[in-house]
């Protein structure tokens, strides 16, 4: 069975290189994400441990407009991950939503005057490397299977299947 333009489009196996509008969707997703942590921890701030009455404990953390606001923003970030998933390896995307840890560390010694020990500040320095690390190797890896593919299609004498 033949795939339509729009389904090989947003084939997980595309070769076709992310555009400009699927980086920004991963950028408003991380910053949409972020923001309902922000908004989340501002609900739970000052309410009363959970001890006595689990429910309305639950049910007035969850009428706070910063918790109701939070949980927004983070589902209109998991839609702008989606849209950014169409062209973008999830290898590559991951990756890149871990400077949410770095930024939700600021956010919490700004914010909410959280202290930063020398063992977090060492383990973000881990995730930053590994992040590098990791869109460092799977940006080779696309280019050589962007160039492979180049060469196999443009190859003279060669036969180009239409079958998936």
């Amino acid at each position: 069975m033949a795939k339509t333009e729009s389904e090989s489009r947003v084939s997980p196996a595309n070769p076709e290189a992310p555009a400009a509008q699927h980086w920004a969707a991963l950028l408003i997703a991380i910053i949409a994400s972020q923001a309902g942590q922000v908004l989340l921890k501002l609900g739970a701030s000052g309410l009363p441990p959970m001890e006595h009455d689990l429910i309305a404990s639950l049910l007035a953390q969850m009428l706070r407009w910063q918790t109701l606001i939070g949980l927004c923003c983070y589902g209109s970030g998991t839609m702008f991950y989606v849209v950014a998933l169409r062209r973008i390896p999830m290898s590559v995307a991951a990756p890149c939503t871990a400077v949410s840890y770095v930024s939700a560390t600021l956010f919490g010694m700004l914010l909410f005057h959280e202290t930063l020990s020398l063992t977090m500040l060492a383990g973000l320095a881990l995730v930053c490397l590994g992040v590098v690390l990791l869109a460092e190797i799977g940006g080779k890896r696309g280019a050589a299977k962007r160039e492979a593919a180049e060469a196999g299609l443009s190859a003279p004498g060669r036969a180009v299947s239409a079958s998936p």
